[in-house]
């Protein structure tokens, strides 16, 4: 009986100080840091496909055979097909698309209002809030590739977030005086060093791992941004990242603009959104880098087609000398798993001073004109008043 009753007391003395840090408690040094385990899209997918209503979009094999009809008087060649197709993936135009696109769409979509503003283009969040800007959604909600919940390349990519070292972001919150509510926390980005803590399956993030950060590879990450708590959430100001995110051991990069955060906390874990507006270039190149075309074919997703898209769709970052739009308001679904920094060495902290942000991806330094293409896909199907082509529902 004496046994057993230490050890109530003891699980009593172990609730109680779970309840104390879940109440809001200061982390051990004010200062708590998050590593990512889980990232994607976020976009509107409902079982029932209403964000869809004229279904999904084609892959590059539909749209192959579409463009190029096997017939018995039509002489197919390598340089007109297959090499013409690879030429507008890597080097896409605005040029109109000659093929249908269907964009996401509904009044509901995730995300977070970025311009204070509620305009006609955008979303209601699945919670109520208005002015969510989020047009990614109308570029990938109707690919299947990007869909949750076992869209190919969503599944994958988020896979890859815990399973490769090079996708290791962190954020560090200092001066936290309580996980509820906290007017002021500063906020830093690195790149971690080390695996994640998982369970014996290796699927599952488990909090409490340690991490090094990576000031010699990683300085172009580093990141510092200011936040506020607010009933156990945090939100955070306006800062522009450049985060690692790459598929099947092909090393590349996102970047956002005026990036912020909306995560819920707790002493464990994290969850929520990471919302900006997403650099259109470095977006295209890291899925050229990691999503061939024989990929892209699984969920049936095509790169020229979204390359437009993204372009058309875009609503943020115009080009100071084009006024073209770079950037589309996007939002990602995130979870983070509560890890423990190693205390830096001076060396790290001067590093950490002297690191120089990372910049987007600027894009093909000779990229052609739109007359170009258009006048190679002249002959191409044509399109239906409803943006369809004719025997292709």
């Amino acid at each position: 009986m004496r046994i057993r009753g230490s050890l109530w007391i003891a699980t009593a003395a172990l609730i109680a100080a779970a309840g104390a840090r879940a109440d809001g408690a200061a982390p051990p040094g004010r200062t708590i840091a998050y590593v990512v385990t889980n990232l994607s899209w976020a976009l509107e997918s409902t079982p029932e496909m209403t964000e869809c209503p004229h279904g999904l979009n084609d892959g590059v094999r539909e749209q192959f055979k579409l463009l190029f009809p096997e017939s018995a008087g039509n002489k197919r060649t390598l340089v007109d097909t297959q090499l013409r197709r690879q030429v507008e993936s890597y080097q896409p135009t605005t040029a109109p698309d000659t093929l249908p696109f269907l964009e996401g769409e509904g009044p509901v979509a995730p995300g977070v209002d970025l311009d204070d503003v509620a305009g006609p283009e955008d979303f209601t969040s699945p919670d109520g809030a208005r002015g969510i800007d989020n047009q990614m959604h109308r570029v990938l909600g109707c690919i299947a590739n990007y869909r949750a919940p076992d869209g190919p390349i969503r599944f994958f990519e988020d896979e890859m977030v815990l399973r490769e070292n090079y996708n290791r972001i962190i954020v560090q919150l200092v001066g936290v005086d309580s996980l509820a509510d906290d007017p002021d926390v500063d906020v830093m980005f690195f790149r971690g060093r080390d695996k994640v803590l998982v369970d014996a399956g290796g699927l599952k993030a488990l909090p409490g791992g340690t991490q090094r950060i990576d000031t010699r590879w990683g300085g172009r990450y580093i990141r510092r941004t200011r936040g506020r708590i607010d009933k156990g959430v945090l939100t955070t100001e306006p800062v522009d990242l450049l985060y690692p995110w790459d598929a099947f051991y092909m090393p590349t990069d996102q970047y956002m603009w005026g990036a912020r955060l909306q995560l819920k906390l707790t002493p464990e874990g994290a969850e929520g959104l990471i919302a900006g507006y997403t650099d259109v270039e470095t977006w295209y190149m890291h899925m050229l880098r990691n999503w061939s075309a024989h990929y892209q074919s699984y969920g049936r997703s095509s790169g020229p087609s979204i390359y437009k898209a993204m372009r058309r769709l875009a609503d943020g970052i115009p080009d100071p000398v084009t006024g073209a739009n770079r950037a589309i308001s996007s939002a990602l679904a995130a979870k983070f798993t509560e890890v423990r920094v190693l205390p830096f060495s001076g060396a790290e902290v001067a590093a950490i001073a002297e690191a120089k942000p990372g910049v987007p991806y600027r894009g093909m330094p000779a990229p052609r004109p739109a007359a170009e293409e258009l006048a190679e896909t002249r002959g191409s199907p044509p399109r239906t008043t409803n943006g369809s082509v004719p025997g292709n529902p």
